[in-house]
């Protein structure tokens, strides 16, 4: 009857069917991916660092105490952790699928703010870190020395400074793993000196906090001083120290009997590098500093991935020279080839719709008029 009534009417059939395949055109190209159901559950990922210490120290210290609390928030499907050698802890929690991230985070946070004081101090003092994010990594970014002319304390350094906070405003992009280390002021030991001056680590660590300060000088002048007191003065001190020949003249003992003094460089070698050596990242056999990208839950991943090439692509103008960047890894091309294989699903099933009314009616203008309004059965 349907069929009968179009082929009558085929001005009207027309009129359906343009309505039909507009509203179509309209869904496919403003329909974002994430409307359809996530099967990806949304993860909070808990980081927090123990300078110095070892893996079971980490565990038994930090990780565990934090599992503690975290353990039992709701819509929590389970907890993964790992308590590395170099003093890192890393606790996923991983949420049920449709559990609302911001809410779980903030939850998790609140958990993480009870466990906190029975934590040792350097983790407190270095910070614990709670974001929400997606399980899995969306894009890898590398950047690098294509003739070698920077070593990768100077690219990790330029990585985590200019490249990092400006990925991270990226819209959708939830968090960012660094493997790229901060500049750090090394300190190297030597046992046999300090053993010969008997002195311990703990007296050098104790020199260093004692003359490596940000002291908060106040001012001279300021009321309530009498009348006469025309100025007022601020008082500038020196700021923490900067350089590997101030850390090397630290006084790490002196003897006011006899005038001896024991600089820090008298007893170990100071050097300016990596925070970390415990690992090293490579692109093509080139030392690269590796930025992993994750995704905000719900985020489209398209979006987010033209949004980091974007953005790449602004600070690459400002890159000094013989830097450049890779992406050696990204989970968006097989997204986009899924799309394009829909795609031409659909235009291969139209085809065969097309060709098989045709045998039946045996007439194109017939044929045309119930297809266009079929568009629905398809």
């Amino acid at each position: 009857m349907i069929a009968n009534l179009f082929i009558k009417r085929p001005v009207t059939a027309i009129v359906i069917s343009i309505v039909i395949v507009l509203i179509g055109v309209l869904a496919i190209f403003n329909l974002p991916i994430s409307q359809y159901p996530d099967i990806t559950p949304p993860t909070v990922q808990i980081s927090a660092a123990f300078t110095g210490a070892d893996a079971t120290t980490v565990e038994q210290t930090v990780t565990t105490p934090i599992e503690t609390q975290v353990n039992g928030t709701p819509g929590m499907a389970y907890m993964t952790s790992n308590s590395t050698s170099s003093g890192a802890s890393s606790i996923n929690v991983v949420m049920n699928v449709g559990t609302d991230p911001d809410v779980a985070a903030l939850d998790i946070q609140n958990r993480v703010s009870i466990a906190t004081p029975q934590l040792p101090a350097l983790v407190k003092q270095l910070g614990i870190t709670t974001r929400k994010r997606t399980s899995s990594i969306l894009m890898v970014v590398a950047v690098y020395s294509p003739k070698g002319t920077h070593n990768i304390s100077f690219l990790d350094n330029y990585t985590n400074i200019f490249i990092k906070n400006a990925l991270l405003r990226v819209p959708g992009v939830g968090d960012i793993f660094s493997r790229a280390d901060n500049f750090s002021m090394r300190i190297w030991l030597n046992p046999d000196k300090l053993a010969q001056l008997r002195l311990t680590a703990a007296d050098v660590t104790d020199a260093i906090q004692q003359q490596n300060l940000q002291i908060a000088a106040g001012t001279i002048g300021a009321p309530p001083q009498s009348k006469n007191q025309t100025f007022e003065y601020t008082v500038f001190t020196n700021s923490r120290l900067s350089s590997v020949k101030d850390f090397g003249n630290i006084i790490v003992r002196s003897d006011p009997s006899n005038g001896s003094v024991v600089h820090l460089k008298d007893v170990a070698r100071i050097q300016l590098g990596k925070v970390s050596y415990s690992s090293d990242s490579f692109v093509d056999g080139t030392p690269s500093s590796f930025l992993l990208v994750f995704q905000s839950p719900g985020s489209n991943a398209l979006e987010v991935a033209k949004g980091v090439y974007k953005q790449m692509d602004e600070i690459k103008k400002s890159f000094p020279e013989d830097v450049d960047y890779n992406v050696p890894f990204e989970a968006v091309s097989v997204v986009n080839t899924s799309i394009n294989e829909v795609v031409i699903t659909l235009l291969e099933a139209l085809g065969l719709v097309v060709l098989v009314v045709f045998l039946f009616l045996q007439n194109w203008r017939a044929t045309i008029i119930p297809i266009l309004a079929i568009p629905v059965s398809i």
